[in-house]
């Protein structure tokens, strides 16, 4: 991880913000560069201890400090009440970076003013160092800002970065919302392993094993997934009856098409 040039501003310390603070202290960020914003002093247990900094809400904050980057990490729902503890960091140095679904940088612009405005979709396998993170800049992040932001973000996730932030609503239905699809294939997969006969824990064991198997093949092999899969498939054997009806008309692929679509259009309605 780059060395980190001043103090760092944590609002919020949930799943993926605490999987974010794990990743930055464990490629060497100095814990007591670190400031969080967390009203549950219960979720930064362990951090206080390794000397993290703890505030229960964002005014508590020293007025002295001037953080290099601050990252919002609260839920949607919650950031209009959260982001205007934030305006007075505002400054050409300060970088405030966003992983809330559905906030544009517009949004952002318009309660801070004139920031310097990463705004990113990461997701929850950030949390086993294993995540993927799509990022948008505005106009006044310079280059610094911006790598200072892939540091951040690439300490839990592989990070690509666009220049058209319409993008970030596909990304927020690909693979921000992908975890909980795969895990529904586990549990389905699951399911249709005991109605065929399988015990229950067997059934389960077998649906996770093979789906985490297959995605770790699927990272290192430079081979393309249609082709990983032609290799599983033989010619007249188990796997190409089963093919036959997930690849049908009506099968797997129009069912993620609407799917994917259907949270897309959720993305932009929240971003409106």
């Amino acid at each position: 991880m780059a060395a980190l040039e001043g103090p760092l501003v944590l609002v919020g310390c949930g799943k993926m913000g605490g999987a974010m603070l794990q990743g930055w202290l464990d490629r060497g960020l100095d814990p007591a560069d670190a400031h969080v914003v967390e009203p549950s002093a219960a979720a930064l247990a362990d951090f206080r201890t390794a000397g993290v900094r703890h505030y229960a809400e964002g005014t508590a904050l020293p007025a002295s400090l001037q953080p290099r980057t601050v990252l919002l990490a609260v839920k949607p729902q919650m950031m209009d009440a959260a982001l205007p503890a934030y305006r007075r960091f505002v400054r050409p140095a300060t970088l405030f970076l966003s992983i809330a679904a559905g906030k544009t940088i517009g949004y952002f612009e318009r309660g801070l003013g004139e920031a310097a405005i990463v705004r990113s979709m990461p997701n929850t396998p950030a949390a086993v160092g294993r995540g993927i993170t799509v990022a948008c800049a505005n106009r006044r992040v310079t280059a610094a800002q911006r790598a200072e932001a892939d540091a951040l973000l690439g300490a839990v996730s592989e990070v690509h970065w666009v220049d058209d932030e319409t993008l970030i609503d596909p990304v927020t239905a690909v693979s921000g919302g992908g975890p909980a699809y795969v895990f529904l294939l586990i549990e389905y997969l699951t399911e249709a392993g005991v109605a065929a006969g399988l015990p229950a824990e067997l059934a389960m064991r077998l649906a996770r094993v093979t789906v985490s198997g297959a995605g770790e093949l699927a990272r290192r092999s430079p081979e393309s997934a249609a082709t990983l899969r032609q290799n599983v498939t033989s010619p007249a054997g188990t796997t190409l009856e089963a093919l036959k009806i997930l690849m049908a008309e009506d099968g797997l692929k129009p069912l993620l098409t609407r799917a994917i679509a259907a949270a897309t259009r959720r993305s932009r309605e929240l971003a409106s």
